[in-house]
């Protein structure tokens, strides 16, 4: 009779499956946000962007990702995780390059739409999909929370390093053409990585022991018919259930602040301070690093007491507080202190948040609900930067862009509190489909 020791197991996860992902997620994040940066220079040879143009530019991309969410979803779903993720890696990273020789409106919105659909259903298939394979139910907040730390390290990281190429100059290129081109290579070196290292699922691995095998097998078996017992869903049955509904109608307002934030956060800071790029790219850095800290804190305090609705709600409360806030600020160390209540409220709880999907769906009917969740959620991602560029262009101010993505927060915050499950304690959406954790230290195979 072979154990299983938990803690080897989940030390070789975190090295086989968590790490790599951090890694897709880090370098996708860079590659999405650094139209951001780039845009601190990239106007003046580009004089036709205006604010309004620039928003809408910066929120086409999820127009891409609305399209073709659901459908990559559900390939990968029925087919292979792990090599889903390396086509969209390898196709984003080729359209990121083609960002460096724009010239046109027209070029501008064509690449941020493909780029959004190369993307597509990158972060569905790997809540939904990959880790469900990898992880039990009760360490998936753990991992998922792990993961997200990329959001906030790749603009820790991105930042400062955008700040540094949109000075410099070489073989002729402007500086932001340097940032699409040199930040797309990891993406295409990456993909082949990934393409032939990690694989779908635990039988597939010559780096677990057979006890190990079996045992994230059976206990991905075991929760898929446990759901399946309670209620069966349907892809259209799940897309249709009011808590699905629910969640998407929560992210869309979330997101809608996430994106605004992001996308117009370094233009915002550059206005105010008269800062060069290298200066705005190091203080970005700051309030990042403090949602970083409080998203762990956050992490961790979630999985201890099992509480999701009010750690959800409750950042969301704190980021709209840092959002309605910013426009009072007159210096800056006002403006990084709110930047920094905006940055924890936005972040903080993106790893809880998307545990909540799985834990009452499965299989398909998961991935095309967290894609569903995730789209929704996108069409925020466009609304969020539109609307901060049209503000800007008929105000001549930032300021009612900020009030309105204050308010989308506030209500996604209060909405989350409707939770049915947040009726039980806050905590998973029914106990008693929560598996049972194993004994903490092995467990025996049969």
């Amino acid at each position: 009779m072979e154990s299983v020791n938990l803690e080897t197991l989940k030390r070789k996860r975190d090295l086989r499956i968590i790490l790599p992902v951090f890694l897709v997620s880090i370098i996708a994040c860079v590659d999405r946000v650094n139209i951001a940066y780039a845009a601190l220079t990239m106007t003046q040879n580009l004089d036709w962007i205006t604010p309004e143009i620039f928003g809408a530019g910066a929120g086409i991309f999820f127009m891409g990702y609305l399209l073709f969410e659901i459908p990559g979803s559900l390939i990968a779903a029925k087919f292979s995780a792990t090599k889903w993720i390396a086509r969209i890696m390898f196709t984003w990273g080729c359209v990121c390059v083609l960002m460096a020789f724009m010239s046109t409106q027209f070029e501008f919105y064509l690449y941020r739409f493909l780029l959004g659909a190369s993307e597509a259903s990158l972060y569905p298939v790997i809540y939904s999909v990959l880790f469900p394979r990898w992880f039990t139910a009760g360490e998936r907040a753990r991992a998922t929370s792990l993961m997200l730390t990329s959001l906030l390290l790749s603009t820790i990281i991105g930042a400062p390093l955008a700040g540094v190429l949109l000075n410099t100059s070489f073989f002729g290129l402007h500086g932001w053409q340097e940032l699409f081109i040199l930040e797309a290579v990891p993406a295409l070196a990456f993909a082949v990585f990934f393409f032939f290292g990690v694989k779908d699922r635990p039988n597939q691995v010559a780096w677990l022991t057979p006890a190990e095998k079996d045992y994230l097998t059976k206990a991905y078996q075991e929760e898929h018919a446990r759901l399946q017992r309670i209620k069966k869903y349907t892809v259209l049955q799940a897309f249709t259930d009011p808590k699905v509904l629910k969640l998407c109608f929560i992210y869309f307002m979330w997101v809608i602040g996430f994106w605004g934030f992001n996308f117009w956060m370094p233009t915002v800071l550059k206005g105010l301070s008269g800062w060069s790029a290298q200066l705005i790219g190091g203080a970005i850095a700051i309030p990042m690093t403090a949602a970083l800290i409080v998203q762990i804190i956050v992490g961790h305090t979630s999985a201890k007491t099992g509480d999701k609705v009010w750690h959800v709600a409750g950042t969301l409360f704190i980021g709209a507080l840092g959002l309605g806030l910013s426009p009072f600020a007159t210096d800056m160390g006002t403006a990084l202190f709110l930047i920094c209540l905006s940055a924890i409220g936005i972040y903080a709880s993106m790893g809880i948040w998307w545990t909540i999907p799985t834990t009452f769906l499965t299989g398909p009917a998961a991935a095309g609900s967290v894609a569903l969740i995730n789209s929704c959620g996108n069409l925020g991602g466009w609304v969020g930067p539109y609307m901060m560029g049209f503000v800007k262009s008929h105000t001549g101010s930032f300021d009612l862009g900020y009030f309105l993505m204050a308010a989308c927060m506030f209500i996604g915050a209060v909405t989350v509190l409707t939770l049915k499950y947040g009726l039980h304690g806050s905590k998973a959406i029914d106990d008693s489909i929560a598996p049972k954790e194993a004994e903490p230290t092995k467990l025996a195979e049969e």
